[in-house]
């Protein structure tokens, strides 16, 4: 493991994110690494999130029935706000969602030092409202940290329809671009889309999504504890592990377990939150597909076995999300040593990453055959799946690793940092010339 080197410039990062530990999935443990990896160079870090609610979109037993809770977690003080959440939202939930965020969220950020730099990350993009008020009392610079670009992607799969709240996220988004010093992106896929709206390509940076390849790394199939519980020695394993929702269609992955049923030595491990795998459940009768074991999400640090029990991880997208799309399991699962085979669009984000890594390979999404006859060919050449999980485990060590992106995000905020205080000085001393 590389040691952390402390900065020679220790500053005062806010990160604004509505997810953080101990939420399993998603930006969640993105967000905490970043946060832990900043105190551990020596600089002041809080973080501004909400009670923690997902997968189950439940806020977790221990800290229902509160407005407020502060802890402190690995050098990293976390200041938590209610937020209303119900398991099945509709339009009016979800908006009283990002509203009870933004309304409590902002008081808790008030509660505590002044900010060098304000880390804000999006979705939720509401957030940028407290965050730009924020950012004006303090005069604090935001870095916006855009993970996925709304609302474009939510209009482009059928989340969002009403065409006055497409129209006020439209408006979030500008407002959102414009009060940010610099944006952040994570694929060169957001960079074209920004510039394309307007934005200036000198306020955006690209700083893909990382793993942390010490944690998640190749480990032997043999005497793995995932493989001994589920009953899966001997077996041809292939695992789709992370969020199942409108974009990602996971009927895909049952139908083609259907077409491979035949095959007793090839099993499908579907890994997700609880009621979603439940759903699944009914279609996997439905085409017949008994060679599918669903489970629900693992602990965290259970993950590099569940990840080194597979023989090939998924990817998967329908056909419909936009090419930005980059889901962040990609960069997991070539850090686990494990071939990728990714049904996703051939013109998206996922599709690049996975072709440049060379750690896997692309089908047609929505395509079940196509995705069958791929696993297929790779059950029948363990050679070649071996080359692809060496080649994309190296692609992450190369592009990848935690310790590079944080070095990346540590030196863009210094440059912020720099170049804000530059022009406040500047600005000052222009007033005192007018006072004079």
């Amino acid at each position: 493991m590389q040691p952390y080197r402390l900065s020679p410039t220790a500053m005062r990062v806010l990160i604004y994110s509505y997810n953080y530990h101990p939420e399993p999935i998603g930006i969640a443990p993105l967000m905490t690494e970043l946060a832990e990896g900043l105190a551990k160079r020596g600089h002041d870090v809080r973080v501004i999130t909400g009670m923690p609610n997902y997968p189950q979109r439940q806020i977790y037993e221990e800290y229902r029935g509160k407005l407020y809770v502060t802890e402190e977690r690995n050098g990293v003080k976390i200041q938590r706000s209610y937020v209303w959440i119900k398991p099945k939202p509709n339009l009016v939930d979800r908006i009283l969602l990002d509203s009870s965020f933004v309304f409590t969220s902002f008081f808790q950020a008030l509660k505590g030092w002044r900010p060098d730099i304000i880390l804000l990350t999006v979705p939720p993009l509401p957030v940028c409202v407290p965050a730009a008020l924020l950012s004006w009392l303090h005069n604090s610079p935001i870095v916006l940290n855009v993970q996925d670009i709304l609302p474009e992607a939510a209009v482009h799969v059928g989340l969002i329809k009403n065409k006055a709240m497409i129209r006020v996220f439209e408006a979030l988004e500008k407002f959102a671009y414009r009060t940010a010093h610099t944006i952040s992106v994570i694929a060169d896929g957001f960079v074209e889309n920004l510039e394309g709206k307007g934005v200036p390509s000198s306020k955006i940076t690209c700083i893909p999504n990382w793993v942390d390849t010490n944690f998640i790394r190749p480990l032997p199939k043999e005497n793995n504890a995932f493989r001994i519980t589920h009953h899966l020695e001997g077996k041809f394993v292939v695992t789709y592990s992370g969020n199942i929702a409108l974009t990602q269609g996971l009927e895909t992955v049952v139908e083609a377990a259907a077409r491979l049923k035949h095959i007793p030595e090839i099993v499908f491990v579907i890994v997700g939150e609880s009621k979603a795998v439940e759903k699944l459940k009914n279609y996997c009768k439905t085409c017949g597909a008994d060679n599918v074991l669903l489970l629900p999400f693992q602990p965290r640090e259970k993950l590099p076995e569940m990840l080194a029990a597979a023989d090939v991880g998924l990817i998967v997208q329908k056909r419909n999300v936009v090419s930005f799309n980059m889901p962040s399991k990609t960069q997991v699962l070539l850090a686990s040593g494990r071939p990728v085979i990714a049904s996703v669009p051939d013109t998206g984000s996922a599709a690049k990453a996975i072709e440049k890594s060379r750690g896997g390979v692309v089908v047609a999404p929505e395509n079940p055959e196509a995705l069958a006859n791929q696993i297929l060919e790779l059950y029948r050449n363990p050679e070649q799946a071996e080359l692809l999980g060496k080649q994309g485990r190296q692609y992450a060590i190369d592009r990848y690793s935690f310790e590079q992106a944080l070095n990346q995000y540590e030196a863009l905020f210094e440059k912020v940092k720099d170049s804000a205080s530059s022009v406040r000085t500047t600005y000052a001393l222009s007033a005192d010339k007018t006072g004079s």
